[in-house]
């Protein structure tokens, strides 16, 4: 049986070249595809691999320290699935002379390797179809994209006075596909009737999800960009409908409903921690919000041991694009507390996984968590 890979279909990206002999398959990670050519992003692979059971392979990824973040690929292991359900960590990977190596010998002739587990625009229509059957909740389009699939907005709860508005985003860069895992998670927490947190959460606010911020990259099979070629955590300073109508649209109905507390949902390429970027470096950030800040993220501590406070980003590090990130944003135009919530590509250092690493359940179970911090925000 001659060996294939493919990679035409949801958020497939590779580029094959040589696929002679299954110990020396030679691969490329392919750049972001934008409209306007290809972006200089590239990190995310997800390919099927063919008519390779029991024998050994050994796929090397030539241009791996062309990537755009090199650091991500220590102690990183690629992720495999049969099934395309239960992805587990494949051992035999390594980071050596500018080369991603992935040694693995295959049970099966049809095996899926990415970067991380996926997650389909498919389970993304699943999810907004259980939560429009919901009693709690409601889903509206707040418009097109740049290749004009549809922008969700999940409501939970009802506005009314006293009511206070939350809203949370994910996967504004697509590769980071825990990120809408754990969106999962948090709704179907949220939505379950018989959770005492969740029902007082619906009593005191009205929350705001958007689960998929960047459909068009996530389908094409991008790690930071969407369809226009733009970085959509640099556009919340000047979105505009053209290059970044995602930001633009989420943008305008933020400012229709207020906003009292913001959480972007993202995970981190090199770092092997959950954690926190806070806000402390925007102008204006004053005394309450360091306060209420300080008093969530120590709720989260307690609510989830996958949270960590010790490691994460050193300040200074976005400098004068500070205000072009949405949780920088957001902190600045509301005046809320305003959160980057991390979580790792490889595993969490503080409680690893051997076969599974991080991983979408983990992603999910995380999420979950989070309503406990989100309710301490609102109780005096």
């Amino acid at each position: 049986m001659s060996l294939r890979i493919s990679s035409n279909f949801d958020s497939g990206a590779i580029e094959v070249l040589s696929l002679a002999r299954a110990d020396d398959i030679r691969l490329r990670i392919r750049a972001d595809q934008g409209v306007d050519g290809d972006a200089a992003f590239r990190q995310w692979f997800h390919f099927r691999l063919h008519g390779a059971a029991g024998q050994a392979v050994r796929l090397v990824f030539e241009n791996a320290a062309e990537a755009a973040y090199p650091d991500g690929w220590p102690d990183y292991r690629c992720v495999a699935s049969y099934d395309r359900r239960n992805w587990f960590r494949v051992r035999g990977t390594r980071y050596e002379n500018g080369q991603l190596v992935v040694e693995h010998t295959p049970e099966r002739n049809s095996i899926y390797y990415a970067y991380f587990e996926p997650y389909s625009h498919e389970r993304h229509l699943d999810l907004l179809g259980r939560v429009e059957m919901s009693p709690f909740a409601s889903v509206t389009n707040l418009g097109a994209t740049v290749e004009g699939r549809d922008l969700d907005l999940v409501t939970v709860g009802r506005p009314g006075p006293g009511k206070a508005p939350v809203w949370i985003i994910a996967r504004q860069h697509p590769g980071e596909s825990m990120a809408e895992w754990f969106v999962e998670g948090l709704l179907e927490r949220l939505l379950d009737g018989a959770d005492p947190v969740a029902r007082r959460i619906r009593e005191k606010a009205v929350l705001y999800i958007v689960p998929n911020m960047n459909p068009d990259g996530a389908i094409r099979g991008n790690l930071r960009t969407n369809a226009a070629g733009a970085n959509l955590n640099r556009e919340w300073r000047e979105p505009s409908l053209e290059r970044s109508p995602e930001v633009l649209l989420v943008r305008e109905a933020m400012e229709a409903s207020g906003v009292e507390l913001f959480l972007d949902i993202h995970g981190d390429e090199a770092l092997p921690y959950v954690f926190f970027s806070t806000a402390e470096e925007v102008p204006g950030f004053t005394d309450t919000q360091r306060v209420r800040q300080a008093r969530f993220v120590e709720a989260f501590r307690a609510a989830s041991p996958d949270f960590q406070t010790e490691h994460g980003y050193l300040n200074g590090r976005f400098r004068d694009e500070l205000l072009t990130l949405a949780s920088k944003w957001v902190a600045h135009r509301f005046g809320c507390v305003s959160l980057t919530l991390e979580m790792p590509f490889k595993d969490n250092a503080n409680l690893p996984d051997g076969i599974v690493g991080w991983n979408g359940e983990r992603s999910k179970r995380l999420g979950a968590a989070m309503l406990n911090p989100i309710l301490g925000h609102f109780t005096p």
